[in-house]
Order: structure tokens, then sequence, then C-alpha cells
């Protein structure tokens, strides 16, 4: 007699039903309704799926349709995504922060006929839209609408016709069409199959980076890959997967009251953590702390005895740590940075603490997996290694990382002269630059089209340099500049949480425009430059800079909605400042 597995999965449509057999009245998904947080079971979340599938086919939803879903992160958009892959249908997100130009591209381009809007204001943007959008035929927003719509399937259901959809379903043809950022140009469509996603499901597993006992906090926006895979993921094994409640400010206080056991995030939540929990302390104190923290941890984990007078050092450290471990909610197992690099320093000060959090590298059209760090193998400072379940990495002549696998997407939408230009034999060209150490580890030291060739001829990877700047708690953002150019420069912008109580505390203007132009902050920054350059050669030093009185935003397209710097934007924006800078 064969026994239900999530292995038994044959597309990720089947995710949702199979879990329910397997976990019942476990808890799947934990989300705030008010001042409390409100479980489903993984019965409830499939029964909900099962509705609002049967309601899609109500409303005219055939296989192969594409369903935009243009909201925030939470309940209703895991509902929606599993509802429409039920129905046998592609789901398009959209991040919320898109303007309506690009929610009219995204639309046109993937021609979805049904969008899903969470609330008036996601509507109205694309109402104002619509006559560029013809396929559109009807938008549902979330307050209410998703209601009507599962009551709808409710009252007449479609069991017999959801079980042949789904079962007629392709695994290699398209689940999921990822829009990229666009750095440059307009968004591209990574088609991902239910064949990619399986394959990060199984690899989640076969990892431990996700277990069937883990609380999972997700905050990170659902159209993006990696958050793709963490919801997809803890369905698969089934954990809980706690949502974001979705006031950013709340995401450290939830942290305390979900007291997560996994959690998947950026760098950026790290660093303020980091900057805040060393604030004050003496570098060679900090320094001493974390490598003591790090020999015991090390010790321990081998099973080696630690020294009497290792152990007195670690007593004195423990308590700082200890509330490091707090801030997190007191019970994580690790946690995992992406989409963006981050230091080796904030890592160590991590692991040393308690809190492993481990880097790991992929892009959507890798369906967010390239290579990975895991507990029991792992080197801080990569981004992980290569090799298991199917996960094959080269480095190609030039420098650049080519990747091969199930985790492969199947091209750009509609676009087969950009998948043509980064697909040869099976073999994807990720524009990434790294290397590859005697154990297999992988580091990533650029992008190929960011690189800068000096007026001397000499190749700089600017995001080394900027990412020591944005080590500083003073700095938000750091971009180098310098093609063709005699030395770099970089424009710098001032992180207001940590510059304004700084200015306050000193009796200077607490408002960003005039601390740009203070002296003081002037000769703040410097030491943030001149600590950097320490740790570069000559040539790839930062010579002259500019304090930005303004922070890079979205609204203004210098940042993508995962907060990634679009440098064509910033060096058209700013071109008269560097000007200054060469003058």
């Amino acid at each position: 007699m064969s026994v239900t597995t999530a292995a038994s999965a044959r597309v990720v449509a089947d995710l949702p039903f199979l879990a329910a057999q397997l976990h019942d009245d476990r808890t799947a998904w934990r989300s705030k309704v008010g001042d409390r947080w409100v479980d489903r079971s993984f019965t409830e979340v499939a029964e909900w799926v099962m509705d609002l599938a049967s309601g899609l086919v109500q409303r005219g939803i055939a296989p192969g349709d594409r369903v935009a879903v243009l909201a925030n992160t939470r309940p209703e958009w895991s509902a929606v995504e599993l509802a429409v892959l039920a129905a046998g249908g592609v789901v398009v997100p959209i991040y919320p922060s898109s303007a309506a130009e690009e929610c009219a591209w995204i639309i046109s381009d993937s021609g979805a006929v049904l969008l899903i809007a969470e609330n008036a204001e996601q509507r109205a943007k694309v109402e104002s839209i619509r006559s560029d959008v013809p396929d559109l035929r009807e938008i549902i927003g979330m307050d209410g609408g998703l209601d009507e719509l599962a009551s709808e399937g409710r009252t007449s259901p479609q069991p017999a016709e959801l079980d042949a959809r789904r079962a007629a379903i392709d695994p290699d043809s398209p689940s999921v069409i990822i829009y990229t950022s666009g750095t440059t140009g307009p968004p591209k469509g990574c088609v991902l199959t239910h064949t990619n996603w399986l394959t990060m499901c199984r690899l989640t597993e076969e990892l431990s980076y996700v277990v069937p006992d883990d609380v999972v906090y997700l905050f990170l926006p659902l159209a993006h890959v990696f958050a793709q895979i963490v919801h997809l993921s803890a369905m698969y094994v089934g954990a809980t997967l706690a949502f974001h409640g979705g006031d950013p400010a709340r995401i450290v206080p939830e942290l305390a009251e979900v007291n997560p056991t996994f959690l998947p995030s950026v760098p950026r939540i790290f660093e303020k953590v980091y900057t805040a929990a060393t604030a004050g302390v003496p570098e060679d104190k900090l320094k001493q702390a974390v490598h003591i923290g790090l020999s015991v941890r090390r010790l321990r984990a081998a099973g080696q005895p630690v020294p009497p007078e290792l152990e007195a050092g670690f007593a004195q450290v423990e308590p700082v740590f200890a509330r490091v471990r707090a801030i997190f909610g007191g019970r994580l197992r690790q946690a995992l940075s992406g989409a963006a690099p981050i230091s080796v320093e904030v890592l160590e000060f991590f692991s040393a603490a308690g809190v492993p959090v481990l880097e790991g590298y992929g892009m959507s059209e890798s369906t967010g997996v390239g290579t990975v760090n895991t507990l029991h193998r792992h080197r801080l400072g990569s981004v992980g290694a290569f090799g298991v379940a199917g996960l094959d990495l080269r480095i190609a002549e030039d420098g650049e990382i080519l990747m091969r696998g199930p985790h492969v997407f199947a091209g750009y939408w509609n676009n087969p002269e950009a998948t043509a230009a980064v697909l040869t034999d099976g073999w994807l060209h990720t524009g990434d630059l790294g290397e590859v150490d005697e154990d297999g580890f992988v580091k990533i030291t650029g992008r190929k089209k960011d690189i800068i060739i000096t007026a001397g001829g000499k190749n700089i990877a600017p995001a080394n340099v900027e990412n020591q700047l944005r080590q500083s708690r003073w700095v938000s953002h750091a971009v180098v500049y310098g093609d063709r150019r005699p030395y770099l420069v970089a424009l710098i912008t001032l992180d207001q949480d940590e510059i304004v109580p700084w200015a306050a505390e000193r009796g200077l203007p607490t408002d960003i425009p005039s601390l740009a132009a203070a002296p003081e902050v002037r000769e703040l920054i410097q030491g943030v430059v001149d600590e950097a350059n320490s740790h570069f050669a000559r040539v790839s030093q930062v010579k002259r800079f500019a304090i930005l009185d303004r922070d890079l935003t979205q609204d203004t397209g210098e940042l993508t909605p995962t907060l990634k710097v679009k440098r064509n934007v910033v060096h058209t924006t700013h071109a008269q400042r560097y000007d200054e800078l060469y003058g």
C-alpha cells in the first residue's frame, strides 16, 4: 500500500490538498487580526483554497490563464496563489509599490485576464491604466471581493473539475511568472514551472532549511522569489507560516510575539539589529567578544571541552548575546539572508551570539537558489556550495557564474531573444562574477555589467567597496562611480534613524538636507570612508565623496522594489554631482 507524502506532489497545485491529508488540524498559517494572532489549520487552508478555486472556475478562469496579484504579503495572497494554481492557472505577482505604468506593463505583457487587488488604492491604480490592458477582464478586491469569490465556490463547488485540471497540468508548464526588478529596461517575466518549485521544496526539506515543527516568520514580499520559496516550502514540509502584520515598524516587535525558529530575511534587518546591539562598544572589545563567542560555539558543536578561561570570558559576554537572541524571539534555529550581500563581520557577530545567519545565492531565473550554506556545512563570507539536488555550477573563463539544473527557469515570457541571451546549452548565464575555493564554496565578486574600468585600465567591482561603506551605522546607501575616470568617487546617503539622534545630542539640525551639508557630518563620514578604504588597494579606494540631501527611493526610480540600487538611474540623476567631484 502506498503512503501519501509531500513527495507525492506531481505539481505545485497538489500541495495544499496533500498537506491537509498529512497534517490535518496542525497550524498551517498564523496571521495578525487586530491585536491577536489567529491560526488556520492545514485542513482549513485546503478548504479555503478549494472554495476560491471553484469560484475562479465559475468566473471563467481557464487552464493556462494568467491571474495577477497586486498586494502585500498576507494569507489572502498565498490562498489566491494556491487557488489559481489549483484551477490550472498561472500566477503573476506584482509588487504593491509598483507605479501604475509598471503595473500596466506587467499585466499587458503577461496577458493577465484577472487581477486580485489588495485594497481600493491598488484597485484605483489599475483602473487608471485599464485602457492599456485590454486582456484584463476583471479586478477583484481582497477586501470583500475575495469573500464573495469563496462564497460562490462554496455554493457551487467544482471538485471533479479541479481534480481533472490538476491531473492535466504538465509539470514543466508555467506556474508563476515573476517579473524581474528591471534595473535596466522594462521588467522581464521569468517563467517558473511546477518542476522548478517542487525542486526547491525538496531541496529545502533535504537540507533542513525548514522542518515540520518550525514556525517561519514571513515579511518578505510574495512578489519576490525568496518569499515564494519560503511560502511553498513551509506548505510542503508542514511548518507553520506566520505572516507579517503589514506595518514595517512592527517587524522586530512581531518577532518577539511569534518566536520563530526560522527567519528568511534581507541583510538590512540583520544590519539594523547589529548596529543597535554594537552601538557604543569599542571595536577591540567587540572583536574580542565575537572571537570568544565563535570559539566557544565551535568547540561545543564539535563536542569538545571548553577551557575554563574561555568559559569565563564567555560568561561575561553571554548576557549581551542573550539580548540579541531575545530580539529574534529567543527560539531562532537559523536565519537565511538573501537578495543582497551581507558582510562577514555581521555574520560572525550573529553566529557568536547563537543566531546562525546563513547566506545563500540565487536569482529569479534560478528559482531563487544556486548555492547554499547549511548549519552543518557553511563558510561565513561565502554564499555557499553547490552540487546538491542537481544544482550544478561552474565559472566561465571571464569569471561569470553559470548554473544548470532543475532549478533553472524555462525562459522569459514572450521574449525569446532575451532567453537566448542567458540560456546556452542548458547553462544559465547569471551576469554575476564569482570564484570557487578549494572546498567548493562560492564567493560573489561583482556584476559583469557593473565592473568599473578606470582611465588607467583597472577593473574594479564597485559592490565590494559599497558593501564596506554600508557597514557604517551612519550610511544608508553608497554608490561608487569611476568608469573611464582617473579615480573612484562615491555618493553617500545618511541613515536617518541613526544620524538624527546623533545630531540632536550635539545640538545640530535634525533635518537631512542640513545635516548633509554640516561640517561635523562631513568629518564623520570622512572617517567612514577612510576606514572602508583601509580594506582595499589604492586603485579601489574612494578618493572623493558627496553626501546627498535625501535617501535613494523607489519613488525616484533609484531603487527596485527589493531595494537594489538602479545604477544607471542614480548616475543619470546625479550626473552633476559626479562632475563636481571630478572638478
